[in-house]
């Protein structure tokens, strides 16, 4: 406290002493007990009062040693076991963490990390990745603006995240101590398989293969894709000490819907220390999209053609174009092209009823209007003798699916019938028809859901012209032709809404995450939050089961089911109180990607180190590195001082005290007749 402080106190005492003393002794003709009690309660009350005015503090100093900090990181993911090297890096984990000189001089923290981050785990090295970089910008939050060491026990092969060399900060010397042998061996490898995962049947499907060598002598080998027992491709390959690499290109027949699970396998005679990664499992779901499109048309117009090559740009699409009596069976087609229906086209029309093909009708001039209010409930015709020239405006507001607008409004116009258009139920206008710079108020271009059924609309004949002009804008016809497949598309699927949608991959490699998630939507088709769903999985091969909860999420429910093996599984997903379910099936391929190293990878350490200022260390080296580091003077403990400020009494308790005081003043007061 300050000298005005004890100044103010000891006037404060003074006072409280004179008030007491001038009220209860001072003019009392008798001084019994009594006043004197009660003077001491009063100059209690008085004195804690003005203490509580002057709120007087008491400054305290402390002295505290801070240690620099010494993280040790244990790599805990599973190729430390797999070379050999578990045991070692535990003893050299208890060393570097048990020494005593370190432990005077650091603050020694451990952590293990694999694919992720724990603080005094007990390393049991079963990770299934690496993700050193997250170790590091994990440090980077926990040591902020402090210069200190980092022991990282390690092979230093990392199998996910950034790379790690640059995550280190700048204030921290990284120490990597090397687990594995060093010695670099002959190796094959299967690297890395590149293909889509999707084909579609009946048709090729790239494959691309980059095989690795390490070694110093030439070596011949045989590339070959398998499934099953049956190769499908066979190559040779040679590699030497100045040819490691090598990429194998290829083409596979997409023969059978479904996942189909191929093997990339390389092969010699030489003997291998590691010959798991001489083969990587690859799968590929085969789906059958072809769709044959029936162009129906009772005349002959350059719109027919136009159609017919926008449509076969993909090829998962066939067109025929036919008369409305050459139509034997609707059974033989996915999607028909209505092209202005007039009488013949009754008996197509009736056919279509019982069938249910998706429709895409295109009315003009030759349209017979009255029979196609008689054949659909979506659009009520009311058409003029006139023809008029209709511009087309896109509307932005379209939701069905994502078309993009290629200039829609610089077209030329198409010629259609002058009249009334209404459109009636669930339908979504994509172009609003314009003539000239009027505009009508009536659609161009519509399309209607109704349950499982889709149609589209499109008012108006000359869409030659929009391709042609198209292609003059863009040098291409490809916007256009675009434009026209996805028109197909939304025709050829018939998938309705469902009230449970569950997304999940058909494949999955061993120890990457698998996530499944599902929504769940009401009448409204508004999505549930309050829904419980479960999945029950299944093995194929032992028939085991296990069930789990799905965790609500950001407008979705997730479940993973990390840790599965390799295998094939069937699922049933449930909402329980609906009983709405869904059911499907995925493979997880043999893939352990900590299976595939037999050396650490010592270049990317030194590399870290030598970024950091560091240094590397084996494992028969580690006294070493404990040595260097307790003799280490770029590492020393602080002593700070801790200025401390208190009051003098916690105000809580003074007033308590004058609480007590006061009530215990007046109670002697008015069992003394003082009152």
């Amino acid at each position: 406290m300050t000298a005005s402080t004890v100044l103010l106190l000891l006037l404060s005492a003074i006072a409280a002493l004179a008030l007491s003393f001038y009220q209860y002794l001072f003019k009392a003709k008798k001084k019994s007990k009594v006043f004197f009690f009660l003077a001491f309660l009063r100059f209690v009350t008085l004195f804690s009062i003005f203490i509580l005015l002057i709120n007087p503090i008491v400054t305290r100093k402390d002295l505290e040693t801070v240690k620099t900090p010494l993280p040790i990181l244990v790599d805990n993911s599973l190729s430390i076991k797999e070379l050999g090297q578990d045991s070692i890096a535990k003893i050299i984990e208890a060393k570097i963490a048990g020494n005593s000189a370190l432990k005077d001089k650091y603050d020694v923290q451990t952590y293990t990390f694999s694919d992720g981050f724990e603080a005094g785990k007990v390393p049991d090295f079963t990770g299934r990745q690496t993700h050193i970089d997250q170790a590091a910008q994990n440090l980077k939050q926990l040591y902020r603006n402090t210069n200190y060491p980092v022991v990282i026990l390690t092979d230093g092969n990392q199998t996910i995240g950034n790379d790690y060399v640059y995550s280190f900060q700048e204030n921290t010397a990284v120490y990597p101590v090397v687990l594995g042998d060093t010695t670099s061996v002959l190796d094959l490898k299967v690297n890395q398989v590149n293909v889509n995962k999707y084909a579609f049947l009946k048709n090729k499907f790239p494959v691309e293969v980059f095989l690795q060598y390490s070694g110093n002598k030439s070596v011949n080998a045989v590339f070959s894709v398998m499934q099953g027992n049956a190769v499908l491709y066979k190559q040779n390959v040679a590699f030497s000490k100045d040819k490691k690499a090598q990429s194998v290109s290829l083409l596979l027949d997409a023969a059978k819907v479904g996942v189909q699970t191929y093997k990339a396998v390389l092969s010699s005679s030489e003997p291998e220390k590691n010959k798991y990664n001489n083969i990587k499992n690859f799968a590929v779901e085969v789906i059958d999209q072809r769709s044959e499109v029936a162009i129906v048309s009772a005349i002959t117009h350059p719109d027919l053609g136009a159609l017919k090559r926008a449509i076969e740009t993909n090829q998962q699409r066939k067109v025929t174009i036919l008369k409305p009596s050459e139509v034997k069976s609707l059974q033989d087609y996915n999607v028909l092209i209505l092209y202005q229906p007039d009488a013949s086209f009754k008996m197509l029309l009736e056919q279509n009823k019982n069938a249910g093909l998706n429709t895409f009708i295109i009315t003009g001039l030759n349209t017979d209007f009255n029979l196609l209010n008689q054949y659909q409930s979506s659009i009520d015709f009311k058409m003029t003798s006139q023809s008029e020239d209709y511009l087309a405006d896109f509307n932005s507001q379209f939701n069905l699916f994502a078309p993009q607008d290629i200039g829609f409004s610089q077209f030329p116009p198409l010629t259609h019938p002058f009249g009334t258009i209404t459109v009636k139920g669930s339908v979504n206008t994509l172009l609003q028809s314009r003539i000239r710079n009027v505009q009508t108020g009536s659609p161009l271009m519509v399309f209607s859901e109704t349950g499982p059924a889709r149609s589209a609309y499109l008012f108006g004949e000359n869409i030659w012209k929009w391709r042609v002009e198209s292609h003059l804008n863009t040098k291409s016809f490809e916007q256009f032709d675009v434009f026209i497949d996805k028109t197909i598309q939304f025709l050829a699927s018939n998938s309705k809404r469902k009230s449970l949608v569950v997304n999940h991959e058909s494949f999955y490699n061993s120890g990457e995450v698998i996530g499944i998630t599902a929504q769940y939507f009401n009448k409204n088709y508004e999505f549930d939050e309050n829904a419980r769903l479960t999945i029950q999985l299944k093995n194929k091969k032992n028939n085991t089961t296990k069930t789990f909860d799905f965790l609500k999420g950001n407008a979705e429910y997730k479940v993973n089911l990390d840790g599965l093996a390799a295998g094939q599984y069937s699922f049933t997903v449930k909402e329980s109180t609906s009983g709405t379910s869904y059911a499907g099936s995925f493979e997880v391929l043999d893939f352990e990607i900590e299976k595939q190293f037999v050396n650490p990878d010592l270049a990317r350490l030194q590399q870290t180190a030598a970024n950091t200022n560091g240094a590397v260390y084996y494992s028969n080296t580690a006294d070493k590195l404990i040595k260097f580091l307790s003799e280490n003077e770029n590492y020393k403990a602080l002593q700070k001082e801790i200025t401390k400020k208190s009051p003098l009494i916690d105000w809580m308790w003074l007033l308590v005290i004058v609480a007590i005081t006061l009530s215990a003043e007046w109670f002697i007061r008015k069992y003394n007749g003082l009152l």
